[in-house]
């Protein structure tokens, strides 16, 4: 099983989209997770331009609207939109923390149906704010819907329980079980993203995502994939902290996502040679 390393568009700043594409190719990623145009000539000018360079792409797709009808036709929209460009996966981020529970399900599975027609797969990200916000409403979900698939972003399941779940084996370990694509950023109990992984104070933090990470490659080192997908996605301000009054982010986030592949190559590739 080989990893497929991928980074966020996400604060990515320089002012056009080829420059940032290469400059994360160049880097050594393999790919890049971003929301794709919603024209059509924007999404064929990105088509060209993964082509040209050589990436992956993992398509972002968020629904929006207050609800959850709405909410479904913009799933179908974006969705649709996606396809075009033939991405390895789609990042779905639907529901509300908020909604009854059968109004999140509704959403969810009309996602499962749409990527069905569509031809492609999508996975559910564990996400704050979202139907997947927290473990227990997720344990739910996977009943109702037991074919959903997840993209792991345990930083924001950190956060919203106030821990490192030390005490939410059970839970956690459903959504391993379910995960085909990891976000590697690292969160603690008071934010969904510590200042610097590299930071002595953050090892409790980066050890336990570190844990997590590894039982899903394991897993599916042993179900025989092709690969799996991972995704350095620490982000600029508000993600980042700034210093008081000047703004100015107290860490580079575009370092730390290059260190987080380069860490992982190292961490996650004696498992592979195992």
């Amino acid at each position: 099983m080989e990893i497929k390393w991928l980074c966020t568009l996400w604060g990515m700043n320089r002012p056009y989209l080829e420059d940032n594409l290469k400059v994360i190719n160049d880097a050594g990623f393999e790919g890049v997770e971003m929301m794709v145009p919603g024209d059509s000539a924007g999404r064929n000018r990105l088509g060209v331009l993964l082509n040209k360079i050589g990436m992956d792409l993992v398509a972002q797709v968020r629904a929006e609207g207050a609800t959850a009808d709405v909410q479904i036709k913009s799933l179908e929209k974006g969705l649709d939109k996606a396809a075009e460009l033939n991405p390895v996966l789609v990042n779905v981020h639907c529901g509300k923390d908020f909604w009854h529970f059968q109004e999140n399900r509704r959403v969810i599975a009309s996602a499962q149906g749409f990527a069905a027609e569509c031809g492609i797969k999508v996975l559910h990200e564990t996400h704050r704010g979202r139907a997947t916000f927290c473990t227990t409403v997720t344990m739910d979900i996977i009943e109702a819907v037991p074919e959903i698939r997840f993209t792991a972003d345990f930083s924001h399941w950190c956060c919203v329980h106030n821990s490192l779940l030390q005490d939410q084996h059970d839970a956690v370990s459903r959504v391993i079980e379910r995960a085909d694509y990891i976000h590697a950023r690292v969160g603690c109990a008071i934010s969904p993203q510590i200042t610097d992984p590299r930071a002595p104070e953050w090892k409790e933090a980066v050890e336990a995502h570190i844990r997590w990470w590894k039982k899903i490659a394991e897993r599916h080192k042993k179900n025989h994939a092709e690969y799996l997908p991972i995704c350095s996605e620490f982000g600029p301000p508000p993600y980042m902290a700034t210093l008081p009054f000047t703004g100015k982010p107290i860490a580079d986030a575009w370092e730390i996502n290059c260190y987080m592949k380069d860490m992982l190559k190292e961490r996650l590739g004696r498992l592979m040679k195992s």
